[in-house]
Order: C-alpha cells, then structure tokens, then sequence
C-alpha cells in the first residue's frame, strides 16, 4: 500500500476526518456476523467498583462462532457477583454485546511492556463457554 504500513489497527475515519482506533485486529470478536471492540467492554468493566482489572476475549461458541467472555480481577478476595458486576453493561451497548459469562482471576497475563496477553487468555479460556453451548446437532 502506498504511503501507509499495516499496525494491526482496526480504526475509523468520520466525516470531519478525525481518526478513531476501535482495536486490534487480532482482539476484535467475531460472533455470528458482528464484530465487537473488546476495548469498549474492557473500558466499561474496569469502572465497575469492585473490579482493578478486566479483559474481554472470544471464547468458542457452537451457534454464533465466538461469544464474549470478561475475565476480571476482583477488588477484594470476595469475589463480586457476577450478575452485579455484568449489570454495568446495562444501556451502555447493545445486549448481544454484553459479555455471556465472567470469570474472575487472581491476575491478567502481562507483557514486558504491560499489555494483557489476550492470547495467553483466549488459550486458557477457548471453552470457557463449553457448559453455554446449548445448540445440538440435527
């Protein structure tokens, strides 16, 4: 491509030309026919009060390809309520958005550089959804 170099970025320009990076392309979740930013929920969760830490990944799914997961670190050794801590989703994207499951950790995966290490997550986590997959075959 000329004049541009690939950064693995996936972003959007506007019509008054301001540049919006939504993700990385490998972080992106693919379920069904849509794509979901992970760092949108990531930024979401991380305000929730009882969280430090969040990251949301792909975990396979049998009907819809990939659905989310949010893998988070509690605030405390009592872990939140799940279903408290998912409510912060509520009116701040659209419901099939909203991560299926939590799964609480002690720590997330860490680069040299402090980055998540969302494939060190995506590989522990791949069937996290496995006991959701409720799509039989015929």
């Amino acid at each position: 491509m000329d004049g541009c170099f690939p950064t693995g970025d996936v972003a959007s320009i506007d019509v008054d030309g301001y540049l919006t990076v939504h993700d990385r392309s490998t972080d992106i979740i693919k379920s069904g026919d849509e794509w979901i930013s992970s760092v949108k929920l990531e930024n979401i969760a991380i305000a929730h009060p009882d969280l430090t830490d969040a990251a949301v990944i792909g975990a396979r799914h049998a009907k819809w390809g990939e659905r989310l997961v949010l893998i988070a670190v509690a605030r405390a050794v009592t872990k939140p309520n799940p279903a408290k801590v998912m409510a912060i989703f509520a009116n701040k994207v659209a419901k099939w958005q909203v991560p299926d499951k939590v799964l609480f950790v002690d720590e997330l995966p860490r680069t040299a550089t402090d980055k998540v290490r969302k494939a060190r997550l995506r590989e522990t986590f791949v069937d996290a959804l496995a006991d959701r997959d409720l799509v039989k075959p015929t």
